[in-house]
């Protein structure tokens, strides 16, 4: 074995196990770290919202520049609402009802004010929110209003208000922290309300409140006052469905934050991924190449010393071990590094997505683990079976 590898040492290139090295290395962080970051940005496209149903869609009218200068109006009336509800795909569909007063509201955080404008509020039918009734419902008379904020409140105040004014981040955990006044005015009266938070919508870009709620409001504050909707939510069974698209273009009709952008956007991410890996696993070929025929090269150098010794009664095994354990050696150092630097990129990039979608679901790196263990076990068989091989030709010349 010592002789073995004194012969290794006399031929051996430092430039070419330095190439391979950092070669290998290249391709298998390129594999694993495009694997693991479709993993962890996946959930961003295809979480469910926690609080609206799964298959629905929420239609408008296309506003374009002909529609402006005719003066059409982008509501839904009864008929179109009917037509709607008509349809094979459709489950069942609502209207978002808006608020007909004026209301102004104040957010706060700590006792930080971060928001304070005049709003406006929709509702849709209870049975489109999918969050048990005690916590969805209102009693009239009282001051205290559930509502959904939308996501993008949260990720600008997350990202932006409270890293600049070293404020705590809120995520669905801690919706209690947000201090939500509601100012309504309107038919002689003006009120103040305590709007209760209970969680954040991905997908509505509009502050909800109860049926219930915004019936009443209404009425108490804009008796005479009524408008059609302009967005109607629809559920549906296959949101892939192709007579969807084709009924939606045929009226003019638009999805707004839908569920077909989000397959669309999920399969695109799929495409880009696949080919980074595609370009890590070329990578990674490549290296295995140079590793071979450093090997292959050593093994030819010293194959009048091989043989000897193979004379003299060492087995092709003892002589092959010493090409056998360089290459797990390397193999297992590229496994390491690559490991080590994955994991602060990781933690990098998942503090950004972190801070702009606090909702993610969070995942870890075990099948990153997984592939990089099974990436190094298929090159490092490989590798052994050629160096075997090698040897035994050898040992077969020996013998001729």
């Amino acid at each position: 074995m010592n002789l073995v590898w004194k012969l290794l040492r006399q031929h051996i290139s430092i430039p070419q196990f330095i190439g391979f090295f950092f070669a290998n290395l290249f391709g298998m962080f390129i594999v694993l770290l495009g694997f693991q970051f479709y993993n962890d940005v996946l959930p961003v496209f295809t979480s469910q919202d926690s609080f609206m149903k799964a298959d629905y869609l929420i239609v408008s009218k296309k506003i374009g520049a002909a529609s402006a200068i005719s003066g059409n109006s982008n509501t839904f009336n009864a008929s179109e609402i009917d037509d709607i509800n008509a349809q094979n795909f459709t489950k069942k569909a609502g209207k978002f009802t808006s608020t007909e007063y004026k209301v102004d509201a104040n957010m706060g955080v700590n006792g930080q004010s971060i928001l304070n404008s005049e709003l406006f509020f929709e509702s849709v039918p209870d049975g489109f929110v999918d969050v048990p009734l005690q916590d969805w419902t209102y009693t009239e008379g009282s001051k205290e209003v559930p509502i959904i904020l939308p996501r993008t409140y949260i990720n600008m105040y997350n990202f932006g208000f409270a890293q600049s004014h070293s404020l705590p981040k809120i995520s669905d955990g801690l919706v209690g922290m947000i201090d939500f006044k509601i100012f309504i005015h309107g038919n002689g009266h003006s009120d103040e309300y305590k709007g209760k938070v209970i969680g954040f919508s991905n997908r509505l870009n509009t502050i909800l409140v109860p049926q219930k709620f915004m019936n009443w409001s209404n009425e108490y504050y804009a008796p005479n006052q009524k408008s059609d909707p302009t967005r109607l939510i629809v559920e549906v069974g296959n949101p892939a469905d192709d007579n969807i698209t084709k009924y939606l273009d045929k009226k003019g009709f638009e999805v707004e934050s839908d569920k077909l952008q989000a397959e669309k956007t999920t399969y695109f991410l799929k495409m880009i991924v696949s080919l980074v890996m595609a370009i890590g696993l070329v990578i990674s070929i490549l290296s295995f190449y140079i590793l071979m025929l450093s090997i292959y090269l050593l093994v030819q150098k010293n194959s009048s010393k091989l043989e000897n010794l193979l004379l003299i009664g060492y087995s092709p095994a003892k002589v092959a071990m010493p090409y056998q354990v360089l290459t797990i050696v390397l193999n297992i150092a590229v496994l390491l590094i690559t490991w080590t630097i994955l994991f602060f990129v990781r933690d990098y990039y998942m503090g950004i997505i972190e801070t702009l979608f606090p909702q993610i679901e969070s995942t870890s790196m075990i099948m990153s683990l997984t592939l990089g263990i099974a990436l190094f076990i298929l090159v490092t068989a490989v590798n052994q079976f050629a160096i075997q091989r090698k040897v035994m030709n050898i040992w077969k010349r020996k013998d001729n």
